[in-house]
């Protein structure tokens, strides 16, 4: 894959996670409006924590499964334009045998347990949204089981330079959850919100199953635990999963301090996250999911110069998305929750109580960014060790923070513990990279220090331009979209020419790219007349 295609793929990548997010926001707007910040809001989303573990976390995009196929099959598969060798073929068909059976038991017991599970990690809250959630975590549990099949799908699709329907996936959950609420409108226990994340989850996985078989794969039950590669994917998956696992325990630590707040809280939480995860998940699926099996196949053919170049091309382009973004956020978060979510149920101290919860949480975008693509070098090294290890470490820090400061600050210490760990992570990722590689970050500091300069002269002329349009303006729906819209593509333009007079290599590269599509049609228009 070149540079060229890289930012092709990316930009694909982007405008269909694009929409996916917009799609996704809808239905967080459709649920803001039905239920608010609610007991009911709050059990939906206690009890979502678990099935989304598998479904987003083990087995989404980047997630241990993903990961551990991208990882060993790509190795594996000489040529993407034949069938697929035998020996990949077996080791798929044992690979989701094998893993099918273990989350098929796991969903069957949380099942039964549902109601032991939810006081465990909701100890604090009231009886009737333990109620509400166990009763809903019941209905998800089925999702552990498609989750980790799903997960093992994105792999081999991205394996087989498929992002269509792993990135467009998403996008079937956020729909049927949106038409469950709109046509049971009078469902006051938010059921109808575990109905529509079941199904949508089943969307996703019969949505991945078109570009499976176009691949040459043939699944047949096959319980062969004696293969070498077999192994290999377990000595990449088990500590990735057990990785990500420390990252979920964050979660529910997380959980258990916000059930002592009040009603309301960790729905707040989760609507912070989920505008957070926005345009934070475009830019990371975009760049990271064609980057990781480059960064594989360079790791195979011991290709040190390319692995640094694509990694330094990657991370400043995150960066150039990410500083931007978190400035904006910080700035005019009120404003944005104000008018997208602030109707129905959703009322003005909810609105508050978010946009502190998401301005604490964006600080992490920028170390987020940089600790997802070092934890993808580690990946590609067959190291998934590591990554666990650090993310082990983080649970002290995320205890000891939330101990200290949530009473003091409320949610905000919730998110901004968040930050704490995710910043402590990318450093001693950093650190421990060396061990394999000299990824040279000195020659990150450059491009950098521009993106800053850059960012801290687009947020002077932020502030001063919301100052003066909320002197003029008022704070009605229509003024209000008016003002952000305005913002936005004065922020946007100013930013972005910054960019090119700073000479930012990838603001560079994207002037050329329209450049050259605008000469392009201009071209082609001539010769039509």
């Amino acid at each position: 894959m070149t540079g060229k295609s890289l930012f092709k793929i990316a930009g694909l990548i982007a405008f269909i996670t694009i929409i996916s997010k917009l799609v996704g926001f809808g239905r967080d707007v459709v649920i803001a409006h039905a239920y608010g910040a609610t007991v009911v809001s709050d059990a939906y989303f206690y009890a979502y924590q678990i099935p989304s573990f598998a479904l987003i976390l083990l087995g989404g995009l980047g997630g241990p499964f993903h990961t551990a196929t991208i990882a060993v099959f790509s190795k594996i598969i000489p040529d993407l334009n034949t069938k697929p060798p035998e020996e990949a073929q077996k080791l798929l068909n044992r690979f989701i045998s094998i893993t099918g059976v273990f989350f098929l038991i796991l969903s069957i017991l949380i099942f039964l347990f549902s109601d032991e599970i939810i006081k465990i990690i909701a100890a604090n809250a009231t009886p009737e949204l333990q109620n509400l959630a166990s009763a809903q975590l019941k209905i998800m549990s089925p999702m552990m089981f498609i989750g980790s099949i799903v997960g093992i799908l994105y792999g081999i699709s991205n394996v087989y330079n498929e992002f269509l329907y792993t990135s467009l996936s998403p996008t079937i959950a956020s729909i049927a959850v949106i038409i469950g609420v709109l046509i049971f409108r009078n469902d006051k226990l938010g059921m109808v919100l575990a109905w529509g994340t079941l199904i949508g989850a089943v969307g996703q996985l019969i949505l991945q199953l078109p570009v499976f078989f176009k691949s040459g794969f043939k699944f047949k039950i096959d319980f062969g635990f004696i293969d070498e590669k077999l192994v290999k994917i377990k000595e990449i998956l088990f500590p990735a999963m057990l990785g990500t696992t420390i990252g979920q325990i964050n979660i529910y630590v997380d959980m258990f301090f916000a059930s002592q707040l009040i009603a309301g809280a960790w729905s707040a939480v989760g609507y912070a996250n989920r505008i957070f995860q926005f345009p934070v998940g475009i830019i990371i699926t975009a760049m990271l999911v064609p980057l990781f099996p480059m960064f594989s196949t360079f790791v195979g053919k011991k290709d040190w110069d390319s692995l640094r170049y694509y990694f330094h091309k990657g991370l400043s382009s995150l960066w150039f998305m990410s500083f931007p973004i978190l400035a904006f956020i910080i700035i005019f978060a009120q404003d944005t929750i104000q008018l997208v979510l602030e109707r129905g149920k959703f009322d003005h101290a909810d609105t508050i109580m978010v946009s502190w919860a998401l301005i604490y949480l964006t600080l992490s975008i920028v170390p987020y960014v940089a600790r997802d693509t070092l934890t993808r070098i580690f990946y590609a090294f067959d190291d998934s060790k590591t990554p666990f290890y650090v993310a082990t470490f983080s649970i002290i820090i995320k205890v000891i923070m939330n101990f200290l400061f949530v009473k003091q600050l409320g949610i905000g210490a919730i998110t901004l513990s968040t930050t704490a760990i995710t910043l402590v992570n990318a450093v001693l990722l950093a650190i421990f990279i060396r061990k394999k590689i000299n990824l040279e970050f000195k020659n990150l500091l450059s491009p950098t220090f521009k993106i800053i300069m850059a960012t801290l002269a687009m947020s002077a002329i932020a502030v001063s331009l919301k100052f003066y349009l909320d002197s003029i303006l008022s704070n009605s729906t229509i003024f209000l979209a008016t003002k952000l819209l305005i913002q936005l593509i004065v922020c946007t333009i100013t930013y972005f020419s910054l960019a090119i007079i700073f000479r930012i290599h990838a603001a560079r590269q994207i002037f050329s790219r329209i450049k050259q599509k605008l000469f392009k049609s201009s071209a082609e228009s001539v010769i039509a007349e």
